[in-house]
């Protein structure tokens, strides 16, 4: 990770139909950008992709995954330079309850803990670049959450609840986070993208009616426009702030803060 002049931005799941459409705009606005991807194949086409399409060379990636705490810690120990965007995105939906080699349940582990180890990681670095940003990226397709059962372990797994639980959960912790953040000059906020046909709403039985560009419109909007600035804890669709019932249940968005931290 090279010095650079320009505002940088880190994108998570960037080589996925959503992520790789953010990355590529987020760099065809004069941003240094990086990609973290499991696959380095992928990574290295989509690097190489943003660049021919941008004609911006500071597209870089790292390989991590994202459903480990110890990788997530280790890419921000070896993170240099400042950090002024990040945009969590990645996001799995297997049709199989799966678990991580720590034994915590996959979509879990990769939807919500990863949001929430890649903030705490990240954190000292955006206080140093401030003014800087944290954008989630969530869903309008929110519920189900069970903070007695977030594992699936008594309930019944099914990807779609699985799923919901995480975007709801998504949505809970940016309302947690925001005052802490606040005080380091970093804004956080969650985002519904568009509705994209890609492999993850084919997992959940769906397709998707628009393209990865607009599915990718509000995440970069609020990753470089001033809203993103201005405001935090909130929730958007469309480029609009939306009210959000489940940031606004402080105390639960607080309790599921809490057994976030217990895994680390």
């Amino acid at each position: 990770m090279t010095q650079t002049d320009k505002k940088v931005a880190l994108i998570s799941g960037a080589t996925g139909a959503i992520g790789s459409a953010i990355a590529r705009q987020i760099a065809a606005k004069n941003y240094a950008v990086t990609l973290i991807a499991r696959d380095e194949h992928k990574a290295q086409r989509t690097a190489r992709q943003i660049i021919q399409a941008t004609g911006n060379p500071d597209v870089r990636y790292e390989i991590a995954d994202l459903s480990r705490r110890v990788e997530i810690q280790a890419l921000a120990a070896r993170w240099s330079g400042p950090l002024h965007v990040l945009v969590n995105n990645a996001a799995v939906t297997p049709r199989t309850r799966q678990e991580t080699p720590e034994g915590i349940e996959l979509q879990f582990a990769t939807n919500v803990l990863n949001y929430f180890w890649m903030t705490q990681a990240f954190r000292e670095i955006l206080k140093r670049s401030a003014s800087a940003r944290i954008v989630d990226v969530a869903s309008y397709y929110a519920g189900d959450l069970d903070i007695h059962d977030l594992e699936f372990k008594r309930r019944r797994y099914h990807n779609g609840s699985a799923y919901r639980q995480s975007k709801q959960a998504n949505r809970m912790l940016v309302a947690a986070w925001a005052e802490q953040l606040s005080a380091d000059g970093i804004t956080i906020n969650a985002c519904h993208p568009g509705d994209v046909n890609s492999q993850l709403s084919n997992n959940l039985g769906f397709g998707g009616s628009q393209s990865p560009d607009q599915g990718a419109d509000t995440p970069v909007w609020l990753a470089t426009e001033p809203m993103g600035g201005d405001r935090t804890g909130k929730y958007f669709a469309n480029r609009r702030e939306e009210r959000c019932r489940f940031g606004e249940d402080r105390e639960a968005a607080a309790e599921l803060y809490e057994a976030c931290l217990k895994y680390g």
